[in-house]
């Protein structure tokens, strides 16, 4: 095994601070990555702060990671040293089951292996990307095309696949209407991606503050949720709506600006209980959602998609020991649009 610097927190809710740990032996299929840069997911936060369940520690987060390959197994064939790669919220899968066959490795009946607070087959304890290093099976390891820069791709293997996965699942497109709601890490890339992908797009939350930016992204309306009156206003009129926010919303209010047949599809993960009335999905046999980040095959179409399109996530790049204040910033809404850590500033 060897060594590599890395961010970690001793508890539930202790500070990350700078140690070193140690990296697994490369086998045949591994590839040693050497991470540039690192993405701050919220729900990084969650895991950390034991807001999930159970957690594992001392724990490394990261599942928005990219790097550079700089050692490959003896049995690699997809990767060679220099490629440009990232990885996403997994790392391992049977490779076996229906799912794994279909490129919906994420939903493994045996359950995916996740890239840090997991465990592997082997029950060796996963440690994500707020390192310098990681190992990973280079079937979970994704190409970054150059017209990526490093930075601005790292988001993408988390917030940029959570978004893009039920946009085309939904078939958000030319002649569909697409409603995001919120624009923080993942409802920006949404609205990039609906109107990269076709959409007529409208971002709706609380404050108008962010209407400049939703434009330059790519929306053609923002619209207060605050204002009663939006909701008269855009009643019926979205045939997918994209929901992004953590906290609760009135449900039947969003689902009552939905056209018959629509969708709300939620990624963003409220810790209570949403509460909604059957009629209102009834009336217009209407659908209430949920979506998962998507599988490795799909991940790259993302990376690829964004790279035709000119997508990268908007950010602002931070060194190591900034983190724990980035934390708090994004709990309080305060970042524009992702964080995302310089990691050769860990432990320097």
């Amino acid at each position: 095994m060897s060594r590599t610097a890395a961010l970690s927190a001793a508890s539930a809710g202790a500070p990350l601070q700078a140690t070193t740990i140690e990296t697994r032996e490369l086998r045949d299929d591994d590839v040693l990555i050497d991470v540039k840069f690192a993405g701050i997911c919220h729900s990084d936060i969650h895991q950390v702060r034991e807001e999930w369940g159970p957690a594992i520690f001392p724990m490394v987060p990261g599942h928005e990671i990219a790097g550079v390959v700089s050692e490959v197994g003896s049995g690699v064939t997809k990767y060679k040293v220099g490629d440009r790669v990232g990885v996403g919220c997994m790392v391992d899968s049977c490779g076996e089951c229906e799912y794994c066959k279909d490129g919906e490795e994420q939903f493994c009946t045996k359950g995916a292996v996740m890239t840090y607070n997991g465990e592997g087959y082997d029950g060796e304890k996963t440690k994500g990307g707020y390192s310098q290093q990681v190992v990973v099976s280079e079937r979970f390891a994704v190409r970054i095309p150059d017209a990526l820069e490093l930075d601005v791709a790292a988001p993408l293997l988390c917030a940029g696949i959570t978004t893009f996965n039920p946009l085309k699942r939904w078939g958000a497109g030319p002649g569909k209407k697409v409603a995001v709601v919120g624009m923080g890490g993942l409802g920006h890339m949404g609205v990039k991606f609906a109107a990269a992908l076709g959409a007529e797009v409208t971002v709706l939350s609380r404050s108008l503050a962010k209407q400049e930016d939703a434009k330059a992204f790519g929306a053609t309306d923002h619209r207060s949720t605050a204002d009663e009156q939006t909701f008269e206003d855009l009643k019926g009129s979205f045939d997918l709506i994209l929901n992004t926010v953590s906290a609760n919303l009135p449900v039947d209010a969003y689902l009552s600006l939905l056209k018959p047949l629509g969708a709300l599809v939620n990624v963003g993960a409220p810790s209570d209980p949403d509460t909604f009335a059957a009629f209102s999905l009834i009336g217009g046999s209407k659908v209430l959602a949920g979506s998962n980040i998507g599988g490795i095959a799909q991940t790259q179409e993302m990376l690829d998609f964004a790279a035709k399109h000119g997508i990268g996530a908007t950010i602002e790049t931070i060194s190591a020991d900034q983190v724990n204040e980035a934390y708090e910033k994004v709990v309080s809404s305060g970042v524009r649009y992702r964080y995302v850590i310089d990691t050769a500033t860990i432990g320097a």
